[in-house]
């Protein structure tokens, strides 16, 4: 009969935050396993140790490297996925004999711990359970006495390690942040925490929970006297009242609000106006995808929502422009078309926004861009429909997809297909079959202006709706649309060429 292996989670370094089904698994066990840096001593070893059988078999799971510097062919990783390797031996000859294995972890098992790659490794194989515990972030926040989310907020555990650019970006992204790892990436992160104005707040804890613990505003610190047992603590700012309201009321005068469109995708597509405008500006607001596009610099914060939350984006965004922060809402291709303008003005018809001037800045649009790709479709009288019904009924849709199929005017579809929304776009091709001639030149242009970039010509009676989703735009073209023996398509200005 095999053993059975245990993870046990023995908390941030305090004994007495050792769970009490920790210490009785420890108490009984026939091995015990815990991993050791190069000429250290085990922190996990001194948490436990007096729970610690004399009996006990100790397995010390000794690092081969601690630095990411390394002789071994594979590099570090290599290096360090033949260590856990050979620790899976040894602790697999002891399960194979029958004997109860416990590893200790400090913190939890199963957050940034060694005891994951024993688990990968052994699991399938042995009877095994997981012993959760206090992680070291809980005692963090505990020492700073400081409330890390409510509510709603969004908590994000970053690994210091990230590129400083990375950190960056999710720090501005998020409401509440717990940043791990840090040694000598300290420098790095405190820059990241500046660029993504969250160094204000920003609490350096050094040894939670142990008799060493210190905690400092994260800008106080220095950077040669942080060790690998150490993090940070950056508060979510939505339920702190400002110093300055706790101290009084402060008039403030209403800013511009700026709704910006980005493009439909590459960098210089944007236009300079654009790029001007959200250089100046100390908040970004928009559908996540959107913001991410926005570069994270210091001082500037970065409002992303989902994408059916157009209303709570406005609302947002105008609540700030009204406290008079500058803040740009932003939307791909042109905020005014199937873009975030229209939000932005039916929010604000609330009086109370009546003292926030709103200003719109032109982007260059998708039909423009996948019109430019395929040539000139777009050169005679045209209209621009979108297929989602989320904000208007089907038939409404088939109303003007029959007007403008009457018209014989080019169109150019939006929001052609979703994963919830499967079959327009063939129920659209078929209204517009009752017009137009299944010859009919048709455009499907695909994440045009990105690496993914596909443009197909085909006709109304050829297109193929299961092969186009969201990141498809399609343009059909008038009776008078024509394709060059080079593949070009455009149609004429006038309806007597």
């Amino acid at each position: 009969m095999t053993g059975r292996l245990y993870g046990v989670g023995l908390g941030p370094g305090d004994p007495e935050l050792v769970t009490i089904k920790a210490t009785r698994l420890i108490a009984s066990a026939d091995v015990v396993a815990y991993h050791q840096g190069v000429g250290k001593q085990s922190h996990a070893r001194r948490i436990a140790a007096g729970f610690i059988p004399a009996g006990a078999i100790e397995e010390v799971l000794q690092y081969p490297v601690t630095t990411g510097t390394t002789d071994h062919p594979g590099g570090y990783a290599g290096a360090m996925a033949e260590f856990y390797e050979e620790c899976a031996e040894r602790l697999g000859a002891h399960l194979e004999a029958g004997r109860t294995v416990v590893v200790l972890a400090e913190g939890d098992p199963m957050f940034y711990g060694s005891y994951m790659y024993m688990h990968d490794r052994l699991s399938d194989r042995f009877g095994t359970e997981v012993v959760p515990g206090v992680p070291a972030f809980a005692a963090a926040t505990a020492a700073v006495a400081e409330p890390l989310v409510r509510q709603t907020d969004v908590l994000t555990i970053l690994p210091g390690t990230l590129p400083e650019p990375e950190l960056a970006r999710r720090l501005a992204d998020t409401d509440g942040a717990i940043i791990m790892k840090l040694g000598r990436t300290f420098p790095a992160v405190r820059s990241a925490l500046e660029q993504a104005g969250r160094l204000d707040g920003a609490l350096y804890v050094e040894r939670a929970s142990m008799p060493e613990e210190r905690w400092l505003p994260v800008a106080d610190v220095d950077p040669t006297t942080v060790p690998y047992f150490s993090l940070i603590v950056v508060p979510s700012l939505g339920g702190r009242v400002p110093r300055e309201e706790r101290a009084g009321s402060i008039e403030t005068t209403p800013t511009e609000l700026l709704v910006v469109g980005l493009g439909p995708g590459p960098d210089h597509w944007l236009t300079p106006e654009v790029e001007q405008a959200l250089a100046g500006v100390e908040h970004v607001v928009g559908y996540g995808p959107y913001v991410e596009r926005v570069p994270q610099r210091t001082g500037l914060q970065r409002h992303a929502s989902g994408n059916t939350m157009e209303v709570d984006r406005a609302r947002l965004a105008l609540d700030l422009a009204r406290k008079g922060e500058r803040v740009a809402v932003v939307s791909g291709g042109d905020a005014g078309v199937f873009g975030m303008a229209s939000a932005v003005f039916e929010t604000a018809e609330d009086p109370m926004y009546d003292e926030v001037e709103i200003r719109v800045l032109p982007g260059l649009s998708a039909v423009q861009a996948v019109a430019a790709r395929a040539g000139a479709p777009i050169g005679g009288d045209f209209a621009v429909m979108s297929l989602s019904d989320r904000l208007k009924p089907w038939s409404l849709v088939e109303k003007r997809l029959r007007a403008v199929a009457a018209a014989d005017l080019v169109l150019a579809i939006y929001n052609p297909a979703s994963r919830s929304r499967t079959t327009q776009v063939a129920d659209a091709q078929q209204v517009l079959l009752k017009h137009r001639s299944p010859d009919i030149v048709v455009v499907v242009g695909r994440d045009v202006g990105r690496a993914e970039e596909s443009l197909t010509v085909t006709t109304l009676g050829g297109l193929d709706p299961a092969s186009l989703d969201m990141k498809c735009l399609i343009i059909v073209g008038s009776s008078n649309t024509r394709v060059t023996s080079s593949g070009r398509v455009w149609t004429p200005r006038s309806t007597d060429v």
